[in-house]
């Protein structure tokens, strides 16, 4: 397959309903420390769209490259790892030789997802074969050097798509029926909504940083969500959602738009007060704010692939999937290393840093 490449500034990307692939995300990124490189693609002779990398430095001189859920356009399903693997090599030049190998956080739908036997009895998806089966799979056709799954997805491979068209109505119709009761409980006591500010960004942090201690994950700091929380005219708004009772902040969410789909990227809530219900008032807002803002799909961001009660986001996918989505299985973070001897020693030491995340 043959690609090519041509450097665009950053700020000329195309619209695009994946807000890490905006303009807004690469300003985000700068202001943390990242190069933001964006490209336009030609697949074989044909205009295949653009794409949003991401450079750091890693120590010593080196650098890796990253692109969050890029690139969207797939030219030919059936030969993914050929495209991935020659985008890839043609970047390599514009990355400089300091770069030890580029991360592809697809945005793609996982192969396996229209798989029959990759279902049980239920319905329910039981992921991906292995790794090795998954590799075999994606190099099919690669000559040169070969794709690696990546041993960890920065963002989540497997999400809930609500459909945002028709009325409040339609909206709760879908939804089930225990998720519709917490909805209008959180309204009979008294939890309301509004727009936060940065003047909010303390209130999120503590909010924030308490649900990671609940749920044993590794918070990001203040400096990233006021990265996050700075917007500016773009081609992306994100926002803060702070649901309250009386002035006490029971819960809390960033809210992003990009061209015809919302998407909630973080959220946090109280650990008191669960019986107010504060989450579901949180998520209807953001349906119905995401709705009048000419968004046609909402991204719940992040569940289990299944039902399994063992999946460390079994109760995410509990709450999220009682608002009447639909599952999106996502292929996940491929790695094409430039340098096979320093990217295997950098995963050795990406394996032990707790809570890495590129």
């Amino acid at each position: 397959m043959d690609v090519r490449v041509l450097r665009k500034p950053a700020g000329s990307l195309i619209a695009t309903r994946l807000v890490q692939q905006t303009t807004y995300w690469s300003r985000v990124k700068r202001r943390l420390g990242w190069s933001a490189l964006a490209f336009d693609i030609e697949a074989d002779g044909l205009p295949s769209g653009d794409v949003l990398i991401l450079l750091r430095e890693v120590g010593a001189g080196a650098t890796v490259a990253y692109s969050p859920f890029g690139p969207e356009k797939l030219p030919d399903g059936d030969r993914r790892g050929e495209y991935l693997a020659a985008l890839s090599s043609e970047l390599r030049r514009e990355l400089g030789p300091a770069c030890l190998f580029i991360r592809w956080d697809l945005p793609w739908q996982s192969p396996y997802a229209d798989d029959e036997d990759r279902y049980d009895a239920e319905g329910n998806w039981l992921g991906p074969p292995e790794t090795r089966l998954r590799e075999l799979r994606m190099n099919w056709g690669v000559r040169e050097v070969g794709l690696r799954k990546s041993p960890t997805d920065i963002l989540p491979p497997d999400t809930i798509l609500v459909d945002l068209r028709g009325d409040e109505g339609a909206l709760l119709s879908r939804m089930k029926p225990k998720t519709r009761y917490n909805i209008g409980l959180s309204a009979r006591r008294g939890v309301s909504v509004r727009v936060g500010g940065e003047e909010d960004l303390g209130l999120w942090q503590d909010l924030y940083e308490a649900t990671a201690r609940r749920n044993r994950i590794a918070p990001h700091g203040g400096r990233y969500f006021r990265a996050l929380a700075q917007g500016g005219l773009s081609d992306a708004e994100v926002r803060l959602l702070v649901a309250e009772k009386g002035g006490r902040p029971l819960a809390a969410m960033f809210l992003s738009t990009s061209a015809d789909r919302a998407t909630y990227l973080y959220g946090a809530s109280s650990g008191e007060d669960r019986n107010l219900m504060a989450p579901y008032a949180l998520q209807w807002a953001a349906m119905n704010a995401a709705k009048e803002g000419g968004c046609s799909s909402y991204d719940l961001f992040g569940v289990a692939p299944n039902p399994d009660p063992e999946h460390p986001l079994h109760g995410l996918f509990q709450f999220k999937s009682g608002f009447g989505g639909s599952m999106l299985h996502r292929q996940g973070a491929w790695d094409y290393p430039y340098d096979a001897g320093a990217y295997s020693a950098f995963l050795a030491g990406e394996s032990v840093a707790e809570g890495f995340h590129l």
